[in-house]
């Protein structure tokens, strides 16, 4: 690839459509209202508010499918490539080459290409989802509802978000995971009874501490096989298995790596000046925790609308420390920092909730906030400047 007069030139490439391009565009409109933007989407969305697919698309009448929509599409000189991607980068020349065969040169490219959902062993089917975009929640909305039964496979994020949304759509719900409990690895044990017991009130099947080897179809039914042998029969599965880092364009441009990611410095500027990586892929430099990579919304909207701005040449340091977050039936918890289970925990009972501080030695790791509503820079804040005694019980003023 060498650079020609006759390609499609931008002043900004994004390579990836998800909710980093979307708040990226934001964030260089703040800063350049006429540059050339070019999104290199895989879906065939506009940029979208993915959370509401598992959470609020399902439970709120009045939020429609036009209310996620980020509006990237609304600024002027914004183009987008759908169902496209990027096959290769010419760093020398600043050159993009799409599958397609298209070469389109930049100024400034943005590496937003975030996460591929795992899956597991089974024939392509209709009714195999591995739940991640906004085509996935429109199928699965036909598949559920009158009693349908949905098996999901896996109890992290999209899983027990999914299995609270369906049981409160009629759907017959049935959750899979390895772990002994809902929660395990994740919540404090005092915590992770309250959290199953959400699940079982509601009419979601539990079946933990296994794991599934393979889906196959048999007639107008999914067979879910487990590698204890069991059998369990679906109308419909989810897969929610989490995502791995999409990284491999990265990797092939020789872009500096770190945690499964791409290594940015704090403008989340990679180790080539012309090229920014944000969301899902970045290992970036936070100023309370140390260097992270991060798997979650708020940093999706924060570091996509701080990356735009520097691309258009604002030079901001990315100083936002992301909190983690999920909501299930009558619970709601938020996270900042490390809650490895492994570290010590001192619980702080509050009235309807449990704040619960993790610490590293003397030193404060995370906090999570369950049923609690705080505010989270005040959480912060308190990772940063721990007080001097180590008492910590009650400090966190409810709001």
């Amino acid at each position: 690839m060498k650079n020609d007069e006759s390609y499609n030139n931008y002043r900004y490439v994004i390579v990836g459509g998800g909710m980093v391009a979307g708040y990226a565009v934001k964030g260089i409109r703040q800063r350049d209202i006429t540059g050339s933007i070019l999104v290199i989407s895989k879906e065939a969305d506009v940029p979208y508010e993915r959370p509401a697919l598992s959470k609020k698309l399902w439970l709120d009448d009045e939020f429609t499918e036009e209310d996620i929509k980020i509006g990237a599409e609304t600024f002027s000189e914004v183009n987008f490539k759908f169902d496209t991607s990027v096959t290769k980068i010419n760093r020398q020349d600043k050159l993009a080459k799409l599958d397609d065969d298209t070469i389109v040169h930049y100024e400034k490219l943005l590496l937003a290409t975030g996460g591929e959902p795992k899956r597991i062993k089974g024939p392509e089917d209709p009714h195999v989802l591995a739940f991640r975009d906004w085509s996935d929640y429109r199928r699965l909305r036909k598949f559920s509802g009158n009693g349908q039964h949905v098996v999901i496979i896996g109890g992290g994020y999209i899983g027990t978000e999914l299995a609270a949304s369906l049981a409160q759509n009629n759907t017959e719900v049935t959750v899979i995971f390895p772990e002994q409990s809902l929660g395990e690895g994740k919540f404090p044990e005092k915590i992770r009874a309250e959290y199953e017991e959400a699940f079982k009130e509601n009419d979601v099947a539990i079946l933990s501490g296994k794991t599934v080897e393979s889906y196959d179809r048999k007639d107008d039914q999914l067979i879910v096989k487990t590698t204890d042998g069991d059998k369990i029969t679906a109308d419909t599965i989810v897969i929610g298995l989490g995502i791995t880092p999409n990284i491999e364009l990265a990797k092939t441009s020789k872009l500096d790596l770190a945690d499964h990611g791409v290594k940015v410095d704090e403008h989340l500027q990679t180790s080539d000046p012309a090229i920014w990586a944000a969301g899902d892929i970045a290992s970036y430099p936070d100023r309370i925790l140390g260097r992270q990579r991060i798997e979650h919304v708020d940093h999706a909207r924060f570091s996509g609308e701080l990356v735009g701005q520097n691309m258009a040449g604002a030079d901001l340091p990315y100083q936002h420390t992301p909190y983690f977050y999920s909501m299930v039936f009558n619970i709601s918890w938020q996270a900042i920092g490390s809650i490895n289970l492994e570290l010590e925990q001192l619980f702080d009972q509050r009235e309807n909730g449990t704040i619960v501080y993790f610490l590293r030695g003397n030193q404060l790791a995370g906090v999570l906030i369950w049923n609690v509503v705080v505010d989270l820079d005040d959480v912060r804040n308190l990772i940063a400047n721990p007080p001097a005694d180590g008492k910590l019980v009650g400090l966190l003023k409810e709001k």
